[in-house]
């Protein structure tokens, strides 16, 4: 077997990463624990950045190999499995959040309907006349 290596991350490429809550006991790769507030999780911008271009490395490589690099390249080992979990989380979370911003919008527009079928006072009487009793 031959020596590969995978390409090192693009200079230059930076990207605004935001203080996380931290949810769990385990600190996902990427983050540290804020040593003000053991509550929150603060990125850690080199380990962030070797991750977005692992998932790009995904598309030609096993996770094996990604997992490899990437702890090599970030000086923090994370397995196969735990970069499996970590973008099959992020997947899930896009996916859902998609959905429900598609629902979201379903919601509005029903709504707005709902509004206009109020306002065209459709139906045998109207309230204005201050008789609220139906016509005869």
């Amino acid at each position: 077997m031959g020596f590969w290596q995978l390409p090192l991350p693009p200079k230059g490429h930076n990207k605004e990463w935001h203080v996380i809550a931290r949810t769990t006991v385990k600190v996902p790769f990427g983050y540290e624990v804020d040593p003000n507030n053991d509550r929150l999780l603060v990125p850690i911008e080199h380990e962030l950045d070797a991750l977005e271009l692992a998932k790009q490395h995904l598309k030609q490589y096993s996770y094996r190999a990604v997992a490899q690099w990437l702890s090599k390249e970030a000086d923090r080992y994370i397995s196969h499995m735990g970069l499996k979990k970590r973008i099959e989380v992020e997947q899930r979370r896009r996916k859902a959040s998609a959905i429900k911003r598609k629902l979201a919008k379903w919601l509005q527009e029903t709504l707005s309907q709902i509004e206009k079928l109020e306002t065209q006072g459709v139906g045998a009487y109207s309230e204005a006349s201050g008789d609220r009793s139906p016509p005869n």
